[in-house]
């Protein structure tokens, strides 16, 4: 078949719910992808940030193709080996203690809100049961009183402007841009919106009923604005004086793209729960959420929260093998040392050319404000010169190449980047 019948038959059969560049692509080797009539493309997307290892690392393939001979799946019910094996090097990467394996981003996040709020609510039974014993009464007046039940339950979250978390109704719920909530109102109840990078318009968010802090380490969809070390410790410090969950989602800017396995390492924060997904699985659908002790002791129980397929043993013989490729391939030492030289030759491009205004990021997920033109022409105009590139709110063009990328593939890419301007 062509590129456009199978664009034809895609289009025939699958939702449209994504407006697709005119590429069929068929197979993938190290940092560069082939599509179905031969042209070659060299990757800088990644597949949104998950193809951190490269196409075609025949370790990984192979892990993979030998835990299918083994078993792929026997639901939660049931322990497995991978599973074991995944979550104890994703616990000890993360500093955290209890993971919770999940299909997606969004699955994960999904899994943090209700864990904060269940942290919340047995804070409030705990609470309700020290004030019955110190009284010596056992008697539950909440319970027959319908405005204190639901008082008891208002919990709620303060999210950040401009963040992106997911498309389920509870990551939208916490997603700052009304663009992506407008048509499934009404959505979650109980968030509020603040600043990114703001401390003060925080701390004006919280309340009595605020339980948990969520916010991306680094926005990524947002424009690529990593947080500045003063407000994430702030957040921090406020959530600690407050008695606030605060929820890193390290979706995007996790798993050594910034140079470190999480990007909030690199500010010395610890969250009580992150989430991750994308380059955990270099392609496999996996996402988990990673709780501290105190918070897993304090939230989800049997019968709370659930999945059929997360934690499956394929899944997570990708995960564990990820974990074990990063480091017999050190790449996160890799991001660190190329990192300079990525900045400086983007630094070069924004200086050479009056469009470009600004570059920021952190490691291997960098964006380029454009001005005066849109970002998607010049997307389009990359694909065609055999470049992937991805954009991001605020006309940012957006690099989150594979972490194997060599300081040629950089090369490259700018001289294919100037073809396209």
């Amino acid at each position: 078949m062509t590129s456009k019948e199978y664009m034809d038959l895609t289009e025939e059969h699958v939702l449209h719910t994504y407006n697709r560049f005119p590429v069929v692509f068929e197979k993938g080797e190290g940092v560069y992808l082939t599509d179905v009539d031969g042209k070659q493309y060299l990757d800088f997307g990644a597949g949104i940030a998950v193809f951190a290892l490269g196409y075609g690392n025949q370790d990984y393939n192979n892990a993979l193709k030998e835990q299918v001979d083994h078993l792929i799946h026997t639901s939660n019910l049931f322990y497995n080996v991978p599973l074991a094996q995944a979550a104890e090097k994703l616990t000890k990467a993360t500093g955290l203690d209890k993971v919770f394996f999940t299909n997606s981003g969004t699955e994960a996040i999904e899994g943090a809100i209700k864990a904060a709020r269940k942290c919340a609510w047995l804070k409030d039974k705990n609470a309700e049961k020290a004030g019955k014993d110190a009284a010596g009464s056992c008697e539950n007046v909440a319970a027959d009183d319908p405005a204190a039940e639901e008082a008891h339950t208002n919990y709620e979250l303060i999210a950040m402007n401009h963040s992106f978390h997911g498309r389920s109704v509870g990551a939208l719920s916490v997603t700052g841009n009304p663009h992506y909530q407008e048509a499934f109102r009404p959505l979650m109840g109980g968030v509020r919106f603040a600043e990114f990078n703001d401390l003060e318009s925080v701390k004006s968010q919280v309340t009595d009923r605020t339980c948990a802090i969520i916010l991306e380490t680094v926005q990524g969809e947002g424009g690529i604005y990593p947080a500045t070390p003063e407000f994430l410790k702030g957040v921090r410090a406020l959530c600690d004086e407050k008695d606030i969950l605060l929820i890193l989602d390290e979706i995007q800017c996790g798993m050594g793209r910034t140079g470190s396995w999480f990007a909030c390492q690199q500010y010395g924060v610890q969250p009580d729960i992150m989430t991750c997904a994308k380059a955990l699985g270099c392609g496999i659908p996996v996402g988990a959420f990673v709780l501290n002790e105190k918070t897993a002791k304090a939230s989800l129980v049997p019968g709370d929260h659930g999945t059929t397929y997360g934690g499956n043993p394929l899944a997570c013989a990708a995960v564990s093998k990820v974990f074990d490729l990063f480091e017999e391939q050190h790449i996160i030492e890799h991001v660190q040392a190329l990192t300079p030289y990525l900045e400086q030759q983007l630094d070069a491009l924004v200086e050479t050319y009056d469009f470009l205004s600004v570059r920021r990021g952190k490691g291997f997920m960098q964006g380029i404000v454009v001005e005066g033109r849109p970002v998607g022409e010049i997307v389009t105009r990359a694909l065609e010169n055999g470049l992937v590139v991805l954009s991001a709110e605020g006309n940012v063009l957006r690099l989150v190449p594979p972490l194997v990328i060599e300081k040629e593939d950089i090369d490259e890419m700018i001289k294919r980047l100037k073809a396209s301007f």
